[in-house]
């Protein structure tokens, strides 16, 4: 297999691949003997027609089906050959086919190359949580407040299925405690990913945007229609969420980019899971120092 690999830009190729030989042969001879199982020609039981029969009948969907097994198949070789990470299907052009060879073009998005700068270690400032007394006050006083009752006593814990006011004291301790450590997890996290991606700048893929910003973009229309929003409104606003969805959707790919290199780098497979895995491994790698 000859393959030719042309530079357009930072994340485009171009890709010239021939082959010819055995592969070609073969698969032509394979899909010959498909079709002759199947085949209907008059005069012939399916299976015992002649080659030049099938030839007359059939030398056209042969040709298509060759095209349409072969290409993809040596499409991935190349691929593998080149070691190309792309981003998205191809285009395939500039198709010619014989009985001895193949040849076409692909052009494809490849991911881009990331010069990733020092990404562990990074210091976290960190606050040692506590819930006060005058915190867990309001939440009972909001809790009352929300239930219309005068008194904040056991009756009124039990009425929300606590045995008495001290654990429902301590429920609520509990639950202030988690969101203020999720809302802190949630800053070091951010601020971790901004510390690592603000002075990258390198081309995103068109085709990862276009279609983070479609996704984004059905999420925003269905949000707005369960809230009622009439269909036609919806659409009439589609030109202004798209101002405001773009920008955060490079953004997001952006990141996601940055995550799946250093997830090559550190040998975290490429899976749905892996953003979160990387963030985890950054948050374990970072030098954490409590603020005084």
């Amino acid at each position: 297999m000859k393959i030719e690999v042309k530079k357009i830009d930072s994340i485009k190729r171009e890709m010239t691949i021939e082959i010819s030989g055995e592969t070609v042969k073969n698969k032509f001879e394979e899909v010959f003997k498909a079709v002759a199982k199947e085949a209907k020609v008059p005069g012939f039981r399916p299976g015992n027609a002649p080659r030049d029969m099938l030839e007359k009948h059939y030398s056209g969907a042969v040709h298509e089906q060759v095209l349409k097994e072969l290409v993809p198949d040596v499409y991935n070789k190349a691929l593998e050959q080149e070691k190309l990470d792309v981003v998205e299907l191809p285009e395939i052009f500039d198709v010619k086919l014989d009985r001895n060879s193949l040849s076409f073009k692909a052009r494809i998005e490849v991911n881009p190359e990331i010069a990733l700068k020092k990404y562990k270690g990074i210091k976290v400032n960190y606050n040692k949580i506590s819930v006060g007394p005058e915190e867990i006050k309001r939440s009972l006083d909001s809790l009352k407040e929300a239930r219309k009752m005068d008194i904040l006593d056991d009756a009124f814990a039990k009425s929300i299925s606590y045995p008495n006011l001290a654990e429902l004291e301590k429920a609520l301790e509990r639950q202030i405690f988690l969101q203020k450590e999720n809302a802190q997890r949630q800053r070091i996290e951010a601020e971790i990913i901004d510390g690592i991606s603000k002075d990258l700048n390198f081309e995103l893929p068109k085709s990862l945007v276009a279609r983070q910003v479609e996704e984004m973009l059905r999420q925003t229309k269905m949000d707005l229609a369960i809230k009622g929003m009439p269909r036609e409104k919806i659409e009439e606003r589609e030109k202004d969420m798209l101002s405001q969805i773009e920008p955060a959707a490079k953004e997001q790919v952006k990141v996601y980019l940055i995550l799946a290199e250093i997830a090559k780098k550190e040998n975290i497979a490429l899976d749905d899971a892996m953003p979160r895995k990387v963030v985890e491994f950054l948050l374990k790698e970072a030098d954490w120092q409590e603020s005084a």
